[in-house]
């Protein structure tokens, strides 16, 4: 079995780095939920504070690193031109080769484009952004939120945000990656 370089770095992308921040969030979303005095005592908010603030600077670093490398990386592979003397009307095998334009050529598959790559290009900036926020609030408020209900679930509101964000992003990305393969 050979993976190309586009491949292996469309794996990095979505099975790496996406698929780890979305499995991380599961533990996050369980440290700020049972972050409350009444499950707790004061030494183990302390130790779970300080593990969830590893975990979610973890975590933000690799949504970060998923939208960069999508966006850097695998993105400009997808968008890239064909040649003047591919026709870009007609879905071919020649065509193939670029994932946008093989898409856009026929009408059962446009909407791939038309919603699902728009969809990662344009909304899918918002997850890192959330979390971003989420672990600024962990990292600046930490303890405090244990006693202050409201502001954990504000901080857990973001953190599902920016879960279902990218859990869109990341089913639509296979998606668009089972129709048009970058090869």
């Amino acid at each position: 079995m050979r993976i190309t370089d586009r491949e292996f770095w469309t794996l990095v992308h979505g099975m790496g780095f996406g698929a780890a921040y979305l499995l991380a969030f599961a533990g996050g979303l369980a440290g700020l939920y049972s972050l409350r005095p009444e499950l707790v005592t004061t030494e183990g908010i302390t130790e779970r504070v300080r593990r969830l603030r590893w975990g979610i600077i973890l975590m933000v670093v690799l949504v970060w690193l998923t939208v960069l490398v999508g966006t850097y990386v695998v993105y400009p592979w997808y968008r890239q031109t064909p040649p003047p003397s591919i026709d870009t009307k007609t879905q071919s095998e020649a065509l193939k080769a670029y994932p946008r334009y093989w898409l856009l050529a026929s009408e059962e598959t446009a909407e791939f484009h038309d919603f699902g790559m728009e969809f990662k290009e344009h909304v899918a900036w918002i997850s890192p952004l959330l979390a971003t926020v989420v672990g600024y609030a962990v990292l600046r408020y930490g303890k405090e939120l244990a006693n202050n209900r409201r502001a954990r679930s504000m901080v857990m509101i973001l953190f599902f945000l920016s879960f279902a964000i990218a859990g869109i992003a990341g089913v639509l990305g296979a998606l668009i990656t089972k129709a048009a393969p970058l090869t």
